[in-house]
């Protein structure tokens, strides 16, 4: 894996189309690994995902029969598609290889560990992707603790700004 420079961290995500990204799914739970996966979807989500049309709001990754399955995500029906629209919540299949897919599989049925899309791009060839995290349900004194931490940062950043 190659080192990161600094001109890549100027550009983190080069050529990456964002379509939605879960921001709730950091304020609720702890990340503690992810793991880009493709995703199957027909013609007429992929016209409604070019337009935006995607909610991750209240979807998580499920294991169904060795198979990884994105359930609750909301894709609205393209306008266009008329009789061969789809229909918007879904379950659909996540891919992934089989190691991967063990690995996360396992993991999520640890106690308390829930696969959670964190956001949906399309990558620099114009394929739709999901970004998975492996997450642990925050408790409340734990989002009081993010919310300290990111407003001392904010008074820091200040500080320094002002000298």
């Amino acid at each position: 894996m190659a080192k990161k420079t600094k001109s890549d961290k100027a550009t983190p995500n080069k050529g990456e189309r964002p379509i939605s990204e879960n921001r709730k799914a950091r304020h609720n739970y702890l990340v503690l690994e992810t793991l880009e996966c493709g995703i199957a979807l027909v013609g007429s989500e992929v016209k409604s995902l070019r337009n935006g049309k995607l909610s991750l709001d209240e979807s998580y990754g499920r294991m169904k029969d060795g198979e990884m399955w994105l359930v609750g995500a909301d894709i609205q029906e393209y306008a266009n598609a008329t009789l061969w629209n789809h229909e918007p919540k879904r379950p659909r299949k996540l891919l992934l290889r089989g190691q991967e897919l063990r690995k996360f599989g396992n993991k999520a049925h640890e106690k308390g560990l829930t696969l959670v899309p964190l956001k949906m791009y399309f990558n620099e060839r114009g394929i739709a992707k999901v970004l998975m995290g492996l997450c642990k349900g925050k408790q409340l004194h734990d989002k009081r603790q993010s919310l300290k931490k990111a407003d001392m940062k904010r008074e820091i950043e200040r500080a320094m700004r002002r000298r």
